[in-house]
């Protein structure tokens, strides 16, 4: 999520040679004004890839070579390291930055927002995850104890035998449209792939004839849209709401969403980077790649307005709609992947 005139520093950065680096690093100094009086802290985290344990090391030699403060938190998913910088940068208020405080807050919005909803037709049924032989696996063991009241978690391709990402997770069933290696699928049950470092999603289920069919970003984005849209409509939330897709988009969804749900669409460069930007120009906006790299933002003025009305309202109606609300933006890591819809 760097800022264009960043993208340029680093791209200048990797590309000098060892005895200039000194000079490209004063350089981008000045021109970015930096105050080198000003203490650096930096969140360092890594992934199961054979080659992270040693990249890590390298951040953390170069972050004290240059004096800065650091803390490390090893094996965490690309989501938990952006929800640590981000607890950081806010001191606290977004959440707890320790992989704990991770599972809690979002485990706590999952159970409150589960027991307000509807039933589920097949009961309290369970969710097979594809971890793709990543870093998800282990996470999702460890978050599993968080939700074993509500939701039966099933691991495949936990890392244990196969390849990281080898004929399995949301890449290979995106790319495929067919199940991942590891999974046994029965007509009906609930499963999703995450990718090696568990910042993409993609949901799919066979039929009772046995036809595969995959939820990609693209019918994410419009199931999460239909979801957000009823509550605010209850709630009597008057937000501006809009989806966010590119060029690549499936063009069925794009006409569902505008003609059907009647949610403004407004497309955008390809990348995250882009698709980030263009949804913090409103109070709600949703994107997803068709990969299942995505997520939901809410602005400062939304929430408030939210956790407000989820407080004070005195219509009970419109108050558990905005409870919901509240749930989902705390379930919801603004700044990863959703965990689970």
């Amino acid at each position: 999520m760097l800022a264009p005139t960043w993208e340029e520093h680093a791209t200048f950065l990797a590309n000098a040679e060892e005895p200039q680096l000194h000079c490209v690093l004063t350089e981008i100094c000045q021109k970015e004004a930096v105050d080198l009086q000003s203490k650096a802290f930096i969140v360092i985290g890594r992934d199961t890839r054979p080659s992270s344990k040693e990249l890590s090391q390298s951040v953390i030699d170069g972050v004290s070579a240059l004096g800065g403060q650091y803390q490390d938190y090893g094996l965490v998913t690309t989501p938990q390291l952006h929800y640590m910088v981000r607890c950081h940068n806010t001191h606290g208020t977004y959440g707890t930055p320790t992989v704990e405080g991770y599972y809690q807050k979002l485990s706590k919005a999952f159970l409150e927002l589960t027991m307000q909803a509807a039933p589920q037709r097949d009961g309290r049924g369970g969710l097979k995850i594809d971890c793709a032989n990543g870093i998800g696996a282990l996470k999702l063991k460890e978050m599993e104890p968080h939700l074993s009241e509500t939701l039966a978690i099933h691991l495949a391709n936990d890392g244990r035998e196969g390849k990281l990402n080898h004929m399995c997770g949301a890449d290979f069933v995106k790319v495929h449209q067919k199940p991942p290696v590891g999974l046994q699928m029965n007509p009906g049950e609930r499963c999703c792939s995450l990718d090696g470092d568990a910042d993409r999603i993609v949901y799919y289920y066979v039929d009772s004839v046995g036809h595969f069919h995959l939820l990609d970003g693209d019918k994410i984005a419009t199931l999460i849209s239909t979801f957000l849209k009823e509550l605010l409509i209850k709630a009597g939330q008057t937000l501006s709401f809009a989806v966010i897709q590119t060029a690549y988009a499936n063009g069925s969804s794009t006409g569902y969403l505008e003609q059907t749900m009647k949610v403004p669409v407004h497309c955008a460069k390809t990348g995250v980077k882009h698709l980030h930007h263009k949804a913090q120009e409103f109070d709600i906006g949703i994107y997803f790649e068709a990969n299942g790299h995505g997520t939901v933002l809410f602005s400062k003025a939304a929430e408030d307005k939210i956790r407000y009305q989820a407080k004070e309202e005195r219509d009970v109606q419109k108050r558990e709609a905005a409870k919901m609300l509240e749930n989902t933006i705390d379930l919801i890591n603004q700044v990863g992947v959703l965990v689970h819809c």
